[in-house]
């Protein structure tokens, strides 16, 4: 049948040319200009068709925005499926990048960048079948990320009161006779990204301790000044002398024990409460002021330097948990926070205030003389508490407070230590930062928390050292 349809063409084909007057001797030179022709003219309106569709694509002014290296980026837009097809992006894959095509004509172009710079990209696609495929170069560029043009060059280890660039520790306080868990205390302390930069040394420090004789905690926290050249000795002076200060009197104390135990059965009791106060006050407020006098021991030693040279904030808390409850005694002077956290009842009670210079931005420091000889110190700088239970009691610096926190006012809303909280136990997944497990006997704590500390955040570099009671 098909051989008879051709056949039929054939004359029919004859036919039409005998009846245009085409002679026997000019058939197949007709022919081959009739079909050249015919091709020409094809092909002109297939590339007219492509042409017209590739100027449909250009106008669309596709543009890709710029990212950030490591961080989510993602671009949406849409081509007209109905006249295109195997679309595809070249140099997305180099990149990280994922590039995708959805039947409906919408497109996407999502990841995380791996590579900084300028870049091209190259949209293909094919138009009509037979034309060549189809391109449209698309420019895109990706920021460095900002944490990798931080140089960390290492602390000179003959440098004056050498101080390693982090510190971490874990104090695991195993179950009681009855076998239930007791608190756990871990920290960590990392040289912020200023200092790193420049070689410089970490001007925090922290000192933890749990007498397993009497079950009293002790942790202290210290910042020193960026702008005090020996800041990191008076830092660790100022948080070794309050927790020897404090362990020599609580490992054997009776009588503060027995005070204690009275203040809480009759918390109405003026007498009972001064008495217990003034207790507090030999055992914190003369600790802080021991610690003030042995850093000015050492800045005496130091014929080229001055107190201030020393200068250091400090916070101390001591604690034990009785059958009543936990009793917390306190000192704060400097920024930072301290607070104790407690997801059951909702609160976050500081102990203490940020203690600010007399400009913004400045701060008060242990080595300032006139720290101890201010009439409220007392009132203004110790916190003694009972309470139930609590989470966690922090004592950070300000190069965990004020990422975490920003302003001052932050720091006595409760729902902004709930968002902290989650943070620390969540990491930071976008930076690749694991989150701490608080739970108890976790010794992996440690080296989580360490590694939390490095979390980004801009214009925040400071050094960071966080202590945790849990």
């Amino acid at each position: 049948m098909a051989a008879v349809n051709l056949n039929e063409s054939a004359r029919a084909l004859d036919r039409a040319m005998r009846m245009a007057g085409v002679t026997s001797s000019d058939k197949e030179s007709f022919l081959n200009w009739a079909v050249g022709s015919l091709w020409r003219t094809f092909k002109d309106e297939r590339m007219n068709q492509r042409i017209m569709i590739e100027n449909e694509v250009r106008g669309l002014g596709l543009r890709f925005p710029n990212g950030t290296v490591r961080k989510e980026y993602s671009v949406f837009f849409r081509l007209p499926v109905d006249k295109i097809s195997d679309i595809t992006l070249s140099g997305a894959d180099e990149l990280g990048l994922v590039f995708a095509a959805g039947e409906d004509g919408l497109c996407s172009l999502s990841g995380k960048p791996r590579t900084a710079g300028d870049f091209t990209l190259r949209l293909r696609y094919r138009t009509v079948e037979g034309e060549p495929v189809s391109e449209l170069a698309i420019p895109v560029a990706f920021n460095p990320d900002p944490r990798e043009l931080w140089h960390n060059i290492p602390t000179d280890p003959d440098i004056p009161y050498y101080k390693p660039d982090c510190d971490s520790e874990y104090v695991k306080v195993e179950a009681g006779a009855d076998g239930a868990p007791r608190k756990d205390i871990v920290a960590a302390s990392q040289r912020g990204r200023s200092h790193a930069r420049e070689g410089k040394a970490r001007d925090d420090h922290f000192s933890l301790f749990h007498c397993n004789d009497s079950d009293w905690y002790i942790i202290a926290v210290a910042d020193g000044a960026g702008s005090a050249k020996y800041s990191r000795k008076g830092s660790e002076v100022a948080c070794k002398t309050v927790i020897d200060h404090c362990k020599n009197l609580l490992a054997d104390n009776p009588g503060f024990e027995a005070s204690i135990r009275e203040y809480e059965a009759d918390r109405e009791n003026q007498d009972k409460r001064t008495t217990v106060t003034r207790q507090v006050i030999d055992i914190i407020y003369t600790g802080a002021m021991k610690a003030h006098e042995a850093v000015k021991k050492v800045a005496e030693a130091n014929d080229e330097a001055k107190l201030k040279d020393f200068a250091t904030t400090l916070m101390f808390a001591v604690c034990k948990k009785y059958d009543f409850g936990w009793f917390i005694a306190s000192f704060w002077v400097g920024d930072g926070a301290m607070c104790l956290f407690d997801e059951k009842t909702k609160t976050a009670k500081l102990l203490g205030t940020p203690d600010e210079g007399e400009f913004s931005g400045q701060t008060r420091f242990l080595t300032m003389p006139e720290i101890f000889r201010d009439p409220e110190v007392v009132s203004k700088r110790l916190r003694m508490s009972i309470v139930t239970d609590f989470t966690a009691l922090f004592l950070m610096t300000d190069g965990v407070s004020d990422p975490m926190f920003e302003t001052d006012r932050n720091l006595n809303d409760y729902t902004k230590w709930e968002e902290f909280y989650n943070k620390l136990s969540s990491g930071f997944p976008d930076d690749e930062i694991k989150g701490v497990d608080l739970s108890d006997d976790n010794e992996t704590a440690e080296e989580r928390l360490l590694g939390w500390l490095d979390f980004w955040s801009p214009g925040n570099h400071d050094d960071r050292t966080i202590a945790i009671l849990y």
